[in-house]
């Protein structure tokens, strides 16, 4: 039984990714088969910011392509990781002098993909630096990187990182900055209901109602265990603890606060969950210096949220508040 405005199953990726790019032509276009790039691209002596992941996120990750963030999205079928050869493609396409930034969620798939990627590209005189990002901490507190996947927290990443480029940063530089925010980042994930494949219908975890599991992954994977459910000031209260006590911020950091709804949670819930972590992050000395609200990485219609915080350094905070970007969904005026 159909659950879902789409047509046959197998087109999904491909119709949606013609729709996205017919309604911002001013943004994006595609390049080449699920590849997503500038309409308008940057000068070729700056770094190009390229990035890869399934489909079925939206607006993740191809929404944030545009001037002041992403050069380029490579985009996988749904929930799946685009292939090593797809991705290479990309890299010949964003070639130049002034080099490549990758930056790539810590996903089996993702990773798999783009260390034969960058394989091909070295091999092939195309300079490619990598980055992971490894914010989710359902894995427990102090867990190694390599154990963390990558979250919503790979967004404002972009933000920093496109702001940074077009700044005129070096390589080196923009994995400088990069790695200063992985280290000082930190997402957990809550849902009260899984989400269903597009393609096959099948339930991705099975949540009964009143329970919410809180550390669950991208694409509704287990996490830190079921319990039933709570209000929500006592579900941000836990998670900002669980969060200060990975990132240990010291009185009088500045603060990032993002609350990213996953697909079916309203807006509504999402401010009042905001607040609530505000506040909590506030009590223990700590300086929300930017704030944002909004569905930025989705599980189709899970119901749940992701809390991301981060300690900023200045230069941090002045990529994201004050430096302009045309990207279709993260789209700021600067100064």
């Amino acid at each position: 039984m159909q659950t879902k405005f789409i047509n046959n199953p197998e087109n999904i990726t491909a119709e949606l990714l013609e729709g996205y790019v017919m309604a911002y032509l001013d943004q994006v276009r595609l390049a080449d088969e699920n590849i997503v790039v500038r309409a308008n691209p940057k000068s070729e002596d700056k770094v190009a910011i390229v990035t890869l992941g399934g489909s079925g996120h939206e607006p993740a990750l191809s929404g944030f392509v545009g001037e002041g963030m992403l050069d380029c999205s490579v985009v996988g079928d749904i929930f799946a990781a685009p292939g090593a050869q797809r991705l290479f493609k990309a890299l010949q396409i964003m070639k130049r002098e002034a080099g490549i930034l990758l930056v790539v969620l810590n996903h089996s798939g993702d990773v798999m993909s783009a260390n034969m990627a960058c394989q091909l590209a070295a091999r092939s005189g195309i300079k490619v630096a990598k980055v992971l990002t490894h914010d989710d901490i359902s894995a427990g507190i102090g867990a190694d990187d390599t154990d963390r996947r990558g979250l919503a927290g790979c967004v404002p990443l972009y933000k920093i990182l496109g702001a940074a480029s077009e700044e005129g940063k070096s390589l080196e530089e923009l994995v400088e900055i990069a790695e200063r925010y992985n280290n000082n980042v930190a997402t957990l994930a809550v849902a009260m209901k899984s989400c269903s494949h597009p393609q096959n219908g099948a339930v991705i975890t099975d949540l009964p109602e009143g329970i919410m599991e809180i550390g669950m992954g991208q694409h509704g994977e287990g996490g830190g265990g079921q319990k039933p459910l709570v209000s929500a000031d006592d579900t941000a209260a836990e998670m900002t603890d669980l969060l200060c006590k990975q990132l240990k911020p010291s009185v009088g950091s500045k603060m990032m606060l993002i609350i990213n709804g996953v697909g079916a949670t309203t807006h509504m819930e999402l401010s009042i969950v905001f607040r609530k972590a505000y506040k909590e992050l506030e009590s223990r000395g700590l300086k929300v210096v930017y704030g944002r609200i909004q569905e930025l990485l989705t599980v189709q219609e899970q119901a749940g949220f992701q809390m991301i915080v981060a300690v900023l350094d200045d230069d941090h905070i002045e990529y994201l508040k004050n430096r302009p970007s045309n990207a279709p969904y993260w789209t700021t005026l600067g100064k």
